[in-house]
């Protein structure tokens, strides 16, 4: 029974007076759940035991246990928190109260059932619970493992509903939190659920190559036992599974490179767990006087552990011949804090004192709470916590000497601004690594970070928050240079706003009156306060254009799945999809630009801009129709000029940030004139007015550009008969 199996591991590290209080609470929940069952079938009280078991493992306090058998007595018994607290004391009833307050939360986010806000404010509230005490969380993910296990038993759409939840926030929780045993567990029950082809095909490659890979390990593992035995230095070594979503992404990773399953070196994997410090290094010092390292694939995370805590060296030697072999090698205690993470220091744990790395390793919680004071919206809330929180960290240094953790893809100005928000402010450039680099260079773990500021007051550019373009990369840098915005006078926003969203009509040629739809897009009652939202930050110019097609951003702060459907049919005519439709040459519409038909007397309906010409000068009005964009992958042909004073490499510059977006240029024609400027026209291959939008802010900030501006053909001809 799993009782007797939760009672067993417990005793083996709990004094006898908390297992009293354990059986009472399992005799309580016994008695209170008595004749329910799960949609599965099985006893309901399978559910808490489970969770208690998965706790147990993480060695947690006998309050946390007990809470974990009793968490879902109020919700499905109505049983009262006050009794519990009469019977198991106000620890306890606290536990209970927060588990099923957080039960209450829903983080999955249907279009037709909870909007973003709501998700925001309850991940805010899930989070706040959490910093108030991490056990409430810790039995939360654990009640979710439990789930996820069951979740055959639900409706397909909402297995993928909370798979997709448990991927984006469950997961990443237990990862910063620093328990892996919880993490991959949590993503391969959520990648079988909402990608189950790719699921069973990455199962099928990893267990066919088992057990070849099983006889390398061992052969690698009786090679390595005698070299240790030959200097007296007691090991214990075992073989690492790479799980079946680790292996998932690391495939989707290498295929974009051209390499493929067989290439992907750390599927075969030997963990070494030694005594001390000292044995780690004298054991990497073994294996690589054995095997040859291989060069930048040595980390050393002892001396410079992850912020969750993990500590490892990490190295990758050819083994036996020419096979890639990743080889861990940690203390005893390092692994169990790799396993279990935060857990492994719980504060809460009888008998033990408190880790005095504890208020380290939750320093992101207490800047999270911070955060949580500053943030304007629970909007901002959420993307900061998605985008700085759960995703990869990299570890900077300042000239100091000091260690600064900032998301994967962070800049010289997210560092600037999380050192000090005037600091950002005033940032002109910096230095990594004694070499001045752009604000809108990648860090890197280990680089060495200079700010360099204006001496006199700087303002922060609105450029700044423009994705496209690269500067930020942190929701906090986002959010300080928003409020900077938003403290200018009214009127100074409102002319920015306007000057920002002509020029932004201009170079993508939509028409002026189109700014009313823009209005209703952005939810606006009057172009004043929506000229006010740009010019203070809180509409990004960018998007604009990803409104006008139709289009959602899509951010990549968490360690999603998204599988796209893909549509064949590039335009709807009078609702209806695969008609015969040609684009019109002489203004080449492209998805965002509000369009109509015109119905050919042989060749189907050619697709106009409401603003053509031809359009406009039009005769016979009533063989106009209606027409719409739909989701497409196809390419159209847009003409661009791009006006600049000449200069060697001008062409040159142009084309590299053309190629660099995957744009294809069809034609070019360069034109030199007397005054020493120079027009550059360019019919380029565009997916839509987003990503034409994208390249236009690159290009203008080309050195010596004056304007780049989307162009029509000249041609009056009639519309086609």
């Amino acid at each position: 029974m799993n009782y007797k199996k939760l009672k067993e591991k417990a005793q083996q590290y709990l004094p006898p007076d908390k297992m009293a209080i354990l059986e009472d609470a399992y005799n309580f929940a016994l008695k209170a759940h008595a004749g329910e069952l799960r949609k599965s079938g099985e006893p309901f009280i399978e559910h808490p035991l489970q969770a208690a078991l998965t706790l147990v493992e993480l060695q947690l306090d006998a309050s946390s246990l007990a809470a974990a058998l009793l968490h879902d007595i109020t919700e499905n018994c109505g049983i009262p928190i006050s009794e519990i607290e009469t019977k198991f004391g106000a620890e306890i009833a606290k536990l209970v109260d927060g588990v099923t307050k957080l039960g209450k939360i829903s983080l999955q986010t249907p279009v037709e059932a909870v909007s973003q806000r709501t998700e925001a404010e309850n991940l805010r509230k899930m989070l706040m619970a959490m910093a108030e005490d991490l056990r409430v969380v810790f039995i939360k993910i654990a009640d979710r493992l439990h789930n996820m296990r069951t979740l055959g038993a639900l409706p397909a759409e909402k297995r993928r509903s909370i798979a997709q939840e448990t991927l984006e926030i469950y997961a990443p929780l237990a990862h910063r939190l620093g328990i892996w045993e919880l993490k991959w567990q949590l993503e391969d029950l959520s990648f079988r659920y909402l990608n189950p082809v790719q699921y069973r095909r990455v199962a099928s490659l990893v267990a066919t190559r088992r057990i070849q890979r099983e006889k390398f390990i061992t052969t690698a593992m009786q090679i390595l036992s005698k070299e240790f035995e030959k200097v007296n230095l007691r090991v214990e070594m075992s073989g690492r599974p790479k799980h079946i979503y680790s292996v998932y992404n690391k495939m989707e990773k290498y295929s974009d490179i051209g390499k493929d399953f067989d290439d992907i070196y750390d599927i075969l994997a030997l963990r070494v767990l030694v005594d001390t410090i000292p044995d780690c290094y004298s054991a990497v010092g073994i294996v690589h006087s054995l095997w040859r390292p291989l060069p930048d694939e040595f980390d050393d995370f002892i001396a410079n552990p992850k912020q969750n805590g993990y500590q490892s060296l990490h190295t990758v030697v050819m083994c036996l011949g020419t096979t890639p072999l990743e080889v861990q090698i940690r203390t005893r205690h390092m692994h169990h804090i790799a396993e279990y993470g935060v857990a492994a220091h719980w504060r809460y744990k009888e008998g033990e004192t408190q880790d005095i790395r504890f208020e380290e390793r939750i320093a992101w919680l207490r800047q999270l709470i911070e955060w949580h004071r500053e943030f304007s919206g629970a909007e901002e809330f959420l993307e900061s916590v998605k985008t700085d929180v759960f995703i990869d960290q990299v570890f900077v240094y300042t000239p100091r000497g000091e260690i600064k953790d900032l998301p994967k893809g962070a800049t010289p100005l997210d560092l600037a601004y999380r050192i000090h928000t005037d600091l950002g402010h005033r940032c002109v450039g910096a230095k990594v690594n004694g070499r001045l680099m752009p604000l809108n260079y990648q860090l890197e773990n280990g680089d060495i970070v200079e700010i360099k500021v204006a001496k006199e007051n700087k303002s922060p550019s609105l450029d700044w928050l423009n994705p496209h373009l690269g500067y930020i990369r942190t929701s906090h840098a986002k959010e300080k240079i928003r409020q900077w915005f938003r403290r200018q006078e009214r009127t100074v926003n409102i002319e920015r706003g306007r000057g920002i969203l002509e020029k932004e009509i201009k170079q993508l040629g939509i028409k002026l009156s189109e700014r009313d739809s823009l209005l209703k897009l952005f939810k606006y009652d009057n172009l004043e306060d929506f000229l006010l939202a740009i010019g203070s930050g809180s509409v990004p110019v960018h998007q604009i254009a990803l409104k006008l097609s139709g289009q959602q951003e899509q951010t990549k702060s968490v360690p999603a799945v998204i599988f796209p459907k893909r549509s064949v049919s590039a335009i709807k005519v009078l609702g209806v999809s695969n008609m015969l439709t040609q684009l019109a040459q002489c203004c080449h519409p492209v998805p965002g630009d509000s369009i109509i038909g015109f119905v050919t007397r042989s060749r189907g309906v050619t697709v106009h801009r409401q603003d053509c010409i031809n359009v406009i000068e039009e005769d016979e009005k009533e063989r106009l129709i209606p027409v719409e964009w739909t989701h497409t992958d196809s390419l159209y042909p847009v003409n661009v000029r791009v006006e600049s004073w000449d200069r060697v490499g001008l062409v040159s510059d142009i084309t590299s940030i053309v190629a660099g977006e995957k744009v294809n240029i069809s034609t070019m024609n360069v034109v030199n004139h007397n005054d020493h400027t120079t027009s550059i026209s360019l019919t380029l291959g565009i997916g839509g007015l987003s990503q034409l939008s994208k390249l236009f802010g690159k290009i203008e900030r080309v050195q010596g550009v004056l304007s780049i501006t989307r162009i029509g053909d000249e041609a009056t001809m009639k519309l086609a008969t």
